[in-house]
């Protein structure tokens, strides 16, 4: 797909790796709709945009709220004639092990909040956004692109039962979402970062950020910028769906 022109939707847009998408696809000429809960953090992308003379709007929504979905997609769709893509990057973490045991005694485990707050914005927001756009895509009879944002976590990650579950469930969407809109001309395809550098990181101590990068081969982080240039690849290859983009630094887990 030549994104020039293009209507691209990216959801979680207000900040880290959302805003590189979106900074990334202004560049390249699309028209972005930016989707987040955070409304000044949207502005603060939406004008960035703008200033790189792309066309964007921001819609406030919660992505695990099926209404405000629904109100958002139909909104994009009047305010820009159609939708052509989608980034599907909204995620949030809660980390805690299943079960934190002393002595014999278990002192803690992941509460049924923790677990579904990451659910319902992980995975039923991707569902939910994913449905949407495929709706548009395919009444508008032109086709389009989803990408999805999965994470190397969705082989198992410890600390990590709620967000490798979601993060596997997206890479598993992105395989059912490939065979069922291909005749539609949609193509699906999906990238799992490793460990990356956004604002969850930037108060944590070196230590710390030492030993996370011990196991990875490249030993440092992945940029924002890198995530942004594998789903512009995605876009822009037509051969490509079905598969997801390892993006981890030659990390394994």
């Amino acid at each position: 797909m030549d994104t020039r022109h293009k209507t691209i939707v990216i959801t979680g847009a207000g900040r880290g790796i959302g805003r590189a998408l979106a900074d990334r696809f202004a560049a390249d000429g699309a028209n972005l709709a930016l989707i987040d809960t955070d409304g000044p953090g949207l502005e603060a992308v939406r004008t960035g945009c703008e200033a790189r003379g792309a066309e964007a709007a921001a819609f406030v929504a919660d992505v695990s709220r099926e209404e405000e979905v629904t109100g958002a997609f139909s909104g994009i769709a009047r305010r820009f004639g159609g939708i052509d893509g989608l980034v599907n990057n909204a995620g949030i973490i809660r980390d805690a092990l299943l079960i934190k045991a002393k002595d014999g005694e278990v002192v803690g485990k992941m509460s049924l909040a923790q677990w579904q707050a990451v659910i319902d914005v992980n995975l039923t927001g991707t569902f939910l956004c994913g449905r949407e756009a495929a709706e548009h895509m395919v009444k508008q009879r032109r086709g389009g692109v989803i990408v999805n944002i999965s994470s190397v976590s969705r082989a198992g990650n410890p600390g990590q039962s709620n967000y490798s579950a979601a993060k596997a469930g997206v890479a598993s969407l992105t395989v059912v979402w490939a065979k069922e809109l291909a005749r539609y001309g949609v193509r699906v395809g999906a990238i799992a970062p490793g460990f990356t550098r956004t604002p969850l990181l930037d108060h944590m101590r070196p230590d710390a950020l030492e030993k996370m990068l011990a196991p990875v081969p490249l030993k440092r982080l992945g940029s924002v910028e890198e995530i942004a240039d594998a789903a512009a690849f995605i876009f822009e290859n037509d051969f490509f769906t079905g598969r997801c983009i390892d993006l981890d630094g030659g990390l394994r887990l």
